[in-house]
């Protein structure tokens, strides 16, 4: 009868024929080493949209919607390939969101940034 090894370690396996690994910490290591590629990407793109949340929150005061250059929110670090969803008006218009804050592109390098907190109270 063949011995099963660790798929981690390399180690005999005792107990159950059907085990894997020969204790949680392999299990753990093989299956952090596995997913860390995905887990960096993802928390690499959820740094950016955090970053992108933050710099439309602080354009915002007491206005509800404010209309700005597009080069600043550039000059600001913002990064317009990422948001989290994109809302269509009624009037066919598609405002693109990072969060709870949105924009839509105008004319002439124009953005017009909204809050869609102000927009539901």
């Amino acid at each position: 009868m063949k011995r099963k090894i660790c798929i981690e370690c390399q180690l005999p396996i005792q107990g159950r024929t059907d085990k894997r690994f020969c204790d949680d910490f392999c299990r753990n290591s093989y299956n952090n080493r596995l997913n860390s590629y995905q887990n960096n990407i993802t928390r690499n793109i959820n740094t950016i949209l955090r970053k992108n949340r933050r710099i439309i929150e602080r354009q915002f005061d007491t206005n509800k919607i404010i209309k700005i250059k597009r080069n600043e929110l550039l000059m600001e670090g913002y990064n317009f390939t990422y948001h989290t969803h994109t809302m269509h008006s009624k009037e066919g218009q598609s405002y693109i969101f990072v969060y709870n804050y949105g924009y839509l592109e105008l004319e002439n390098d124009y953005i017009l940034l909204v809050s869609q907190d102000a927009k539901e109270k």
